[in-house]
């Protein structure tokens, strides 16, 4: 039986270093603050100088070192930097939340190229490079924690998003694909699929009163979810609490895909 003592060292995240892609708003900066409150220390990636501003000085009010990092992720150059500018300012990285990302809506007999390229390169190729780059340093330790946000659009197909859907699929597979190769390393490869949350990405679904009271209606929950509403599952798949769990992709939807 756990002792509450041993239960509480299980989640304790003090002494770790964490970086948190798209951490200026929404849920990137809920999870970021998530794990400051559980003691860790955080670096805040964001695509504008002073983005994360805010987001640095909660961190910093929790007691926790903060740092803010820039770089547009669609942008391989700007991503290769800012690998260098984490190293610099926080050193090494247990932690690693790969949550940036955008979203293109057009019907697919209208999706450009351009929109393609730029969906799937700041949502799977900043993915597949970030694990590469510090699951590398991961590896070579033997631990750390790997943490990728997929979506529901990883399961079904929606509409009108095709990039978006293709590398939310994408972002799962290659969760999976890491965690089978870095599993025996001692590093933990887990991704977390939100339902529908408020956050600039679902804003144009929440101005369509039509269909967003019918996603209302399907959620047993009653409501639709708040980024603070990640927070327990981003400290979970960090912590040791999830040492045995790999290659999982968890589902925080307030039940949306048990109806």
């Amino acid at each position: 039986m756990t002792s509450d003592a041993g239960l509480a060292a299980m989640f304790d995240l003090h002494g770790q270093r964490a970086l948190v892609t798209g951490a200026s708003r929404g849920l990137g900066r809920a999870m970021a603050e998530a794990l400051a409150g559980a003691g860790a220390d955080v670096v805040c990636a964001t695509t504008r100088a002073g983005g994360a501003r805010e987001t640095v000085a909660a961190i910093e009010g929790l007691g926790r070192s903060a740092w803010e990092v820039v770089a547009d992720l669609g942008d391989r150059a700007a991503l290769e930097a800012m690998t260098t500018d984490v190293e610099l300012l926080a050193g090494r990285i247990d932690i690693l939340v790969n949550n940036a990302g955008t979203i293109r809506r057009h019907a697919a007999v209208e999706y450009s190229l351009a929109d393609w390229d730029v969906v799937l390169r700041t949502n799977l190729d900043a993915t597949f490079i970030l694990c590469q780059h510090f699951g590398r340093d991961m590896v070579a330790r033997g631990s750390g924690k790997i943490i990728n946000i997929a979506s529901l659009l990883a399961f079904s197909g929606g509409i009108t998003v095709p990039a978006y859907t293709a590398s939310k699929h994408a972002v799962a597979g290659l969760t999976k694909a890491f965690a089978n190769e870095w599993g025996r390393h001692g590093i933990q490869v887990n991704a977390i699929a939100p339902g529908y949350f408020r956050t600039d990405n679902t804003q144009a679904l929440q101005d369509d009163q039509l269909r967003a009271e019918q996603i209302n209606a399907r959620i047993p929950a009653g409501r639709w979810g708040e980024p603070s509403d990640l927070a327990g599952a981003i400290v979970f798949l960090a912590s040791h609490a999830s040492d045995y769990v790999n290659g999982h992709v968890l589902v925080v939807d307030g039940g949306w895909m048990a109806r």
